[in-house]
């Protein structure tokens, strides 16, 4: 890349590593999809290094949207620094260029080599501690080597029929997966999760892991899941939740645990799913609602697309949280629809149909010496 070169030899090894992708059969070279350990070989990157190379990749397309952080101001100030968490459904890319059927999105706008670069951006940006992404189908050649430089540890967790499969060229199966920054956190307990429905398997799945926090010695549950697509499912996405919400009352000791529930639920809170997770005794709160007036409301859209069967406008995205354990200190806002544009999502803007969804959390009760 000429542009690459033209910016030193520092970003010219990045960018060796930012274009570098393995063949097809990268995820059936790991069938157990058990969480990648880190790559002690590979040197660190500098995040600014990498944004800067990413936006070199990017320099014909116009620049991302502004979004800005609004300040949920709690009583209870912590003396250690809040934990940012970023919740997204990146889009698969086999998906975005052979299923999704997104009308009004050209294809240019979707090529892999500058797409990946529009969510790395994205992540660059943020810099969250815990990161959760669905429709992942990269992982092993793009976002565990170049997220693990960058001190991640990830897990990934593909679905068991991933309709990524059924595309020519694909990449593999699409999944969940989960990274924690490693000099914040330090992995207690980790558990990958097929979810069932009506007794039966699904093809959708959740990883759930519990971390402890390296400044204060607290624990914290952190689970990502996907759960099943489409209108006339909102019964199964029900028995998909409720089987989740056994499992993270185990998990949490009965809730003993502070929780962080992030995934794209492909439901809007009139549904069953979102209901039982808002009545749970985890005393869960969806944290998108605080931007709202009254506290009470859900954003009018996370994810807004135009396909060939029509245009889709729905809240599908949640960070759900331990709402006696845990405080929103901030939340990012979301696009506005000038933003977003005529067009919708995906665009040469954002890679992806669905918002990103970004927290500050911090713990109410500081454990004892610490407070």
């Amino acid at each position: 890349s000429p542009t690459a070169c033209s910016m030193g030899n520092g970003t010219s090894r990045l960018y060796s590593a930012l274009a570098k992708t393995l063949n097809s059969s990268a995820a059936s070279q790991h069938p157990e999809y058990l969480e990648s350990p880190d790559p002690e070989h590979l040197e660190p990157i500098d995040p600014k290094e990498l944004l800067e190379e990413c936006r070199a990749v990017l320099h014909s397309r116009p620049p991302r949207f502004q979004r800005d952080f609004v300040d949920l101001k709690t009583d209870c100030p912590s003396s250690h620094p809040p934990i940012r968490v970023m919740q997204w459904n990146i889009l698969a890319q086999a998906l975005g260029e052979g299923k999704d059927n997104f009308a009004q999105c050209p294809v240019e706008a979707l090529k892999w080599e500058e797409r990946k670069c529009l969510i790395l951006e994205e992540i660059l940006a943020y810099q969250p501690d815990i990161l959760c992404l669905q429709e992942v189908d990269h992982y092993f050649d793009t976002f565990q080597p170049l997220l693990s430089r960058l001190g991640y540890r990830g897990t990934f967790f593909p679905k068991p029929w991933s309709p990524c499969l059924d595309v020519e060229h694909n990449n593999g199966p699409d999944g969940c997966a989960l990274f924690f920054l490693q000099n914040r956190f330090k992995l207690v307990h980790s558990t990958n999760i097929r979810l069932t429905a009506m007794a039966l398997k699904t093809n959708q799945v959740a990883i759930v892991q519990t971390l402890e926090c390296k400044e204060s010695s607290q624990q914290l549950c952190v689970a990502v899941t996907h759960l099943k697509a489409r209108s006339g499912w909102e019964q199964f996405r029900s028995a998909q939740g409720c089987d989740l919400l056994r499992n993270l009352q185990n998990l949490t000791q009965g809730a003993k645990i502070p929780l962080i529930v992030c995934g794209d639920f492909n439901a809007e809170p009139t549904e069953d799913v979102y209901k039982n997770f808002a009545s749970s005794s985890l005393n869960l709160s969806s944290a998108y609602k605080l931007l709202s007036p009254d506290g009470q409301s859900e954003p009018p859209y996370t994810s807004w697309k135009i396909r060939t069967s029509g245009e889709f406008r729905h809240t599908l995205d949640y960070i759900w949280y331990s709402k006696h354990s845990l405080s929103v200190r901030a939340a990012l806002d979301l696009l506005t629809e000038e933003q977003i544009g005529a067009s919708r999502l995906p665009s040469f803007n954002y890679p992806s149909d669905h918002l990103s969804l970004v927290c500050d959390f911090s713990f109410n009760k500081e454990p004892d010496g610490l407070s």
